[in-house]
């Protein structure tokens, strides 16, 4: 492959438009005229099919190594393809890849990368915004005596499912609890202090509580030791 200039980064939201190029070929027209037809500068292209709420994104992953790689800039035909989630500014951000959104040309370079900063912290508040208003809505829905939840949630597939996700969801946030007291775990243990019930003590000496907000325990050190190994 020749020397890469611009790596080009495609979302369309499902697998009908994604087959049809309806909006994929209006975001190719648009990358093309930014390019001024210039088609020898694109040494890639890269089209995600799925929902821009996802946390999941394979072919922007691919773009952005494809981008570290050939040394190339990731192009994007409109900022709203990623402007959505806070997690994918962030990880565009930290991966050290220069971007061009052709709908706003001027950003690009240091001046750039502080306006991408900035459309995360606001994506950042206006997620939290949004939870924080359908947490009200619902507890409103609920004292209003409406049933909530998807009704194929009651069926034992659904049930069963579900179980998995929330066993899941915990096994993760916990692991992450787990890695973000690693250090004070390996400051105290280069203190001298090894056994189950002193590491208790001494997380709880410095107010550090378990995940559930509890004291230490020799059990709970344990959990966590056991997380940390795994």
């Amino acid at each position: 492959m020749r020397s890469a200039k611009f790596i080009a980064y495609y979302r369309v939201s499902t697998q009908k438009q994604g087959r049809s190029g309806l909006g994929l070929e209006a975001q190719k027209q648009t990358v093309l005229d930014y390019l001024k037809g210039d088609r020898t500068v694109l040494a890639g292209e890269y089209i995600e099919v799925e929902s821009g709420k996802l946390a999941d994104r394979p072919e922007l992953e691919r773009a952005l190594l494809a981008c570290r790689i050939h040394g190339a800039s990731l192009i994007v035909a409109k900022v709203d393809r990623l402007s959505r989630s806070v997690g994918f500014l962030h990880k565009i951000i930290e991966s050290g890849v220069d971007i061009r959104f052709c709908d706003l040309p001027e950003l690009q370079g240091p001046t750039g990368r502080f306006m991408l900063n900035q459309m995360a912290a606001v994506a950042e508040l206006e997620a939290g915004l949004i939870s924080q208003r359908t947490k009200a809505a619902l507890k409103a829905a609920k004292a209003r005596g409406k049933r909530l939840g998807n009704p194929q949630n009651a069926t034992r597939d659904g049930t069963l499912k579900g179980c998995q996700r929330g066993r899941q969801s915990q096994i993760d946030r916990s692991r992450a609890r787990a890695r973000d007291l690693e250090p004070a775990l390996q400051d105290i243990r280069s203190r001298g202090l090894t056994t189950l019930v002193a590491i208790a003590n001494a997380l709880n000496e410095r107010s550090i509580p378990t995940p559930r907000g509890c004291r230490w325990q020799a059990k709970s050190v344990q959990r966590l030791l056991a997380r940390l190994s795994a």
